[in-house]
């Protein structure tokens, strides 16, 4: 489970992100918690924060990709990675003076969103140039693990220190942790890294990742499975701050909690992903579907307790989700476009969250946090049935049950990707 942490560029960067994400977890948090307090308690303004924070990437990401694909990834990401840190600070030093309003939150979210637009496809394909494809699977888990690691203290430090001191000082902690992940970098042994080739100026077009594209339909569907999931069911943490404050009437601290309920979950689901050799067609799928009914129940759970016990495997249904359509995709593309790949799956999987996170925000404000919860979740369902239909019938896939599973698997009948 644990042998890419053999490997010391990977440690150091696994060390470092641990820190580093336990910040931006909080900040998360806190920022969320800071709209709602300046806003009145607006799912619209929550939404439109969460809209600018990722609307860079749906309308930048395959630049985003191809500038990565070109560059050394870990020159690009120490330059990102202190843009979020001085980004952090600013907004922290306003909100901890008490002048910030919500039109500073929104631009602060705007610049993050614009760092996130190459920091993300870097930091995504930079993990096989520390590990090698062998050890990638293994990598990609324990890298999701890191980040729920994180996730898992982050919201209850939030919720303390928000409810305690406010939102401010929660920004001036996440600025200081950006520190872990530089130094890490930073202490990188660069000849033992697996770089891959940058592309040449001429070979390095956003023209060409899509070009590939259309010729994958695996990766055409699954890449619409991903955007639909994204915009409507994947906007969890808004939701999450929405049922806590507006159904449940509870304070800054149950958010901190509900926050590391399915942190928890989703620590658990990158574990597991850490001990698969490669990741399955089925198993994307298959999460997909859990995903989403899980979502449905959150909607229908009749109390904060009830609430907790469905995030913590809904948890486990999205990262499981998350991390097999990541290793899926970065080992079964060319190396030389693995970074316009990723940065269109990023762009479905971030991107299409400010489409659906102004009208998640709506649908709670005009009829509650309940039915958005649960429209998103009967969305999400139909659409993963789809595109598992559609699937099967491209690579000749059907069910067949296996007796050491008492459910179903999928199988192949002809020669195409693994499933």
């Amino acid at each position: 489970m644990f042998r890419s942490l053999a490997i010391r560029n990977y440690r150091l960067f696994a060390m470092g992100q641990v820190v580093s994400n336990t910040g931006t977890w909080m900040q998360r948090i806190a920022q969320d918690w800071l709209v709602l307090q300046l806003s009145g308690g607006s799912g619209i303004a929550l939404g439109i924060t969460t809209m600018l924070q990722f609307l860079p990437t749906l309308i930048l990401g395959l630049w985003g990709g191809a500038l990565v694909d070109r560059v050394n990834k870990r020159r690009l990401l120490i330059a990102t990675q202190a843009s979020m840190g001085v980004l952090a600070l600013g907004l922290g030093v306003l909100a901890t003076a008490g002048t910030a309003e919500v039109w500073h939150v929104y631009l602060f979210a705007l610049g993050l969103g614009l760092v996130t637009v190459v920091d993300t496809p870097a930091r995504q394909t930079f993990v096989v140039e520390m590990v090698g494809k062998r050890d990638l699977p293994n990598a990609i888990g324990l890298n999701s693990a890191s980040f729920q690691l994180g996730r898992v203290t982050g919201p209850a430090l939030a919720g303390v220190l928000v409810a305690a001191i406010g939102s401010g000082p929660v920004f001036l902690v996440n600025a200081l942790s950006f520190l872990a992940v530089l130094s890490g970098l930073w202490l990188m042994r660069t000849r033992e890294l697996h770089v891959t080739e940058p592309s040449a100026a001429g070979e390095g077009r956003v023209v060409d990742g899509l070009r590939y594209l259309r010729g994958r339909a695996d990766l055409m569907l699954l890449l619409t499975m991903t955007a639909f999931l994204s915009m409507f069911g994947t906007n969890i943490q808004n939701q999450m701050a929405l049922m806590v404050n507006n159904v449940y009437a509870a304070g800054a601290d149950a958010f901190g909690i509900a926050g590391t309920a399915i942190a928890v979950g989703s620590l658990a689901g990158a574990l597991l992903a850490a001990r698969r050799d490669r990741p399955r067609l089925r198993l994307i799928l298959l999460s997909g579907v859990a995903f989403a009914l899980l979502e449905i129940l959150l909607g229908i759970a009749p109390d904060y307790i009830s609430f907790l016990v469905v995030l913590v495997p809904m948890g486990v249904a999205f990262l499981t989700l998350n991390t097999a359509m990541n290793a899926y995709l970065q080992l079964t593309v060319d190396p030389q476009l693995r970074g316009r790949v990723m940065s269109l799956y990023l762009l479905f999987f971030l991107g299409m969250a400010p489409v659906g996170a102004p009208l998640v925000g709506w649908l709670a404000d005009a009829f509650g946090p309940r039915v958005s919860l649960m429209v998103g979740g009967v969305v999400s369902l139909v659409v993963t049935l789809l595109v598992a239909i559609a699937l099967f019938r491209h690579l000749g896939l059907r069910f067949r049950p296996v007796p050491r599973w008492p459910g179903l698997t999928v199988a192949r009948t002809r020669d195409e990707p693994t499933a």
